[in-house]
């Protein structure tokens, strides 16, 4: 199987008409979005300084997603990038790769996963929904740490507000071998906790870090999860984050609050396999 086919089997939700998110309310703003910033590829070494803890997840050598380091041993992606599309069956962890600032045949650290979680609310199987898109985020803990002084792991923060400026550096099919920052583009909408922007994505870009410029370093604030049309204008979908990553937190570790995991949580162990709803995705 060819690694363009697989990339396409591993995000089907960046190949779907969203049926089941109401973007009805979303204005297109087309001022805003005309002010958007096109895409820098960041090929050489000084144009990727700042990204080095973005990397490629090569997924069972057969495709990839985008994937950042929020600590040394974790990395932050969307939860379908875990799924096989055919048996949609979870993907062993220890079949997928991180190359941190991956760019023209070289990272600045190697890491292969030793165990990942996803969103105890995340289901692959269905519908696009607002709660898949919600909990499309995954955890992965990688066998070492990256220590390496270049590669520094991003903070997260709290979603941004309708119009707040933002920037997504991502791989995609036709930029795989060094990623691209898009710095200016807009929060639309948020919708039951999805962000309606209108970022530029492609296959590849799931689990993309979506970032905010406000403070001295940006901070992650969303996870790309998939692509829509609004007006016939492509946008982008964010995943929720901050209570979200909480739950994952507590999975990969098994940490207790006080005394108590948290509501909702429960340790999904690796490899395990979700049940078919029949529910089919709606392609463009």
């Amino acid at each position: 199987m060819t690694a363009g086919k697989r990339i396409g089997q591993l995000l089907p939700s960046l190949a779907v008409a969203l049926s089941g998110v109401a973007l009805m309310n979303v204005a297109l703003a087309s001022g805003a979005m005309a002010e958007d910033s096109g895409l820098q590829r960041l090929e050489t070494t000084e144009a990727g300084r700042d990204w080095q803890a973005v990397g490629r997840l090569d997924v069972n050598g057969e495709g990839f997603c985008t994937g950042a380091l929020i600590a040394p041993d974790l990395v932050l992606t969307a939860a379908h990038c875990l799924f096989d599309r055919d048996s949609r069956a979870r993907i062993a962890p220890q079949t997928i790769e991180f190359l941190a600032g991956w760019r023209n045949g070289r990272a600045s650290a190697y890491r292969s996963v030793r165990q990942a979680v996803i969103h105890p609310g995340y289901i692959y199987d269905g519908e696009i929904s607002t709660d898949r898109v919600r909990n499309d985020i995954a955890l992965l803990q990688l066998q070492r740490p990256i220590r390496n002084t270049t590669v520094t792991p991003f903070e997260t923060d709290e979603r941004p507000q309708k119009g707040a400026r933002i920037g997504v550096v991502s791989y995609a099919h036709d930029r795989s071998e060094a990623p691209s920052l898009q710095d200016v583009c807009a929060v639309m909408s948020r919708q039951e906790g999805v962000l309606v922007m209108s970022c530029d994505v492609d296959y590849g870009s799931s689990g993309a870090p979506v970032f905010s410029f406000d403070g001295e370093r940006p901070k992650i604030v969303s996870v790309v999860s998939a692509k829509a049309e609004v007006s016939g204008k492509q946008v982008a979908l964010g995943s929720a984050l901050a209570e979200e990553l909480a739950l994952l937190q507590s999975q990969l570790t098994g940490r207790r609050i006080g005394g108590q995991m948290p509501p909702g949580v429960g340790r999904v162990i690796v490899g395990e396999r979700r049940q078919s709803t029949g529910a089919k995705f709606i392609k463009r």
